[in-house]
């Protein structure tokens, strides 16, 4: 029984030292049950054996420990690998392992569904239903970290917010679930092998820079066109390309850490030599990296994906004018778990989001 009970993963190891003192014991266990929820990831307070037991007592009488559990698994003819995971009152997120030659990468969900209703993505079509505590953020790396450990026997080594909702509208899990990911305490990952993307939340890019967070930063651009943007792209309205891209220059003033532009390519809207144009331009805020992206077909998407001629042509043309250009090839789309597909056919996400229409 949860009831009345606070989550302890929602404590920082500040407040756990706290809530230990409290219970009049000494300092140190603090980090001890820090190191046993985060780095051990232990599921339940008699897991902690290192603790007396009377603690063990006193901690299970005042808190409890949220974890996801694996609700369905799929593994692609690539090897991509698509968790549905149960996050409790029959939500359901999913998060994908993407397996490479140079790299291991887990892209990560930080809400259950999304607000921002971008056209050509799956999980757009869904309805926000609620944020993910840090706790339930880490619990999908460490399951896909040991998916790679344990099936490709390789180790994990990039962390993406990349999988469904706007990382940037629940910041204060997010942040906190990248500290937990980077701290010795807890997985010991490298911030520089975590990016968490954003659709564009102008005043929140700036608080990244504020809290100079160690961690990169990527943009789903799509359009460097205000006209074209907003109409893929219904937070343009309210985050244009100027205050974008002041947003940007702030935040690299402030981290000097280079910018990820994300540019999903679409067949005859955004594929053109002029959209690469205004491209080149709209990249010369910052310094930055482009990924061009192919567009992976969802239901009532509406759009196609681009051609290889046109794909080449468009990098090309970034490439001549001195910027750093990578064309990301899709996995996973034989079972709906390359970018933008995530929730288009999971049974338990839509029928969830029915319910709540």
């Amino acid at each position: 029984m949860t009831k009345g009970k606070q989550n302890i993963r929602n404590l920082s190891l500040q407040e756990l030292i706290l809530a230990i003192e409290n219970l009049r014991e000494k300092k140190f266990r603090a980090k001890q049950v820090y190191e046993w929820l985060w780095k051990k990831n232990a599921t339940s307070f008699e897991d902690m054996t290192s603790l007396a037991l009377p603690l063990r007592e006193k901690l299970t009488t005042i808190f409890f420990i949220d974890r996801i559990k694996l609700d369905d698994q799929q593994i692609s003819s690539d090897k991509t690998i698509k968790c549905a995971f149960s996050v409790g009152e029959g939500k359901v997120i999913e998060g994908v392992l993407i397996p490479t030659t140079s790299r291991t990468t887990a892209c990560i969900s930080s809400q259950v569904g999304c607000s921002l209703s971008c056209t050509f993505c799956a999980t757009g079509k869904l309805k926000l239903m609620r944020n993910l505590t840090a706790g339930e953020i880490v619990d999908q790396v460490v399951y896909l970290r040991d998916q790679a450990e344990n099936r490709y026997s390789t180790p994990l080594t990039n962390i993406v917010y990349m999988g469904m909702g706007e990382p940037l509208l629940n910041y204060k899990n997010v942040v906190r679930s990248c500290e937990i990911l980077t701290s010795k305490e807890g997985l010991g990952m490298s911030p520089r092998r975590i990016t968490v993307s954003t659709a564009g939340i102008a005043k929140m890019i700036k608080q990244l820079g504020d809290d100079d967070v160690k961690f990169n930063l990527a943009l789903s651009l799509h359009a460097a066109n205000d006209k074209k943007r907003s109409q893929i792209m219904e937070i343009n309205d309210s985050n244009d390309l100027e205050t974008l891209s002041e947003a940007l220059k702030y935040f690299y003033d402030k981290t000097g850490t280079r910018v990820t532009f994300e540019y999903i390519i679409f067949k005859d809207f955004n594929d053109k030599l002029e959209d690469a144009q205004e491209l080149a331009e709209f990249a010369k805020c910052v310094p930055c990296k482009i990924n061009i992206i192919e567009y992976n077909p969802i239901d009532e998407g509406g759009f196609q994906q681009a051609s290889i001629e046109r794909v080449n042509a468009f990098a090309k043309f970034l490439e001549d004018r001195n910027l750093i250009v990578h064309i990301r090839r899709s996995r996973g789309k034989d079972i709906d778990a390359a970018c933008g597909q995530l929730a288009n056919k999971n049974k338990a996400i839509t029928d969830e989001n029915r319910k709540m229409k």
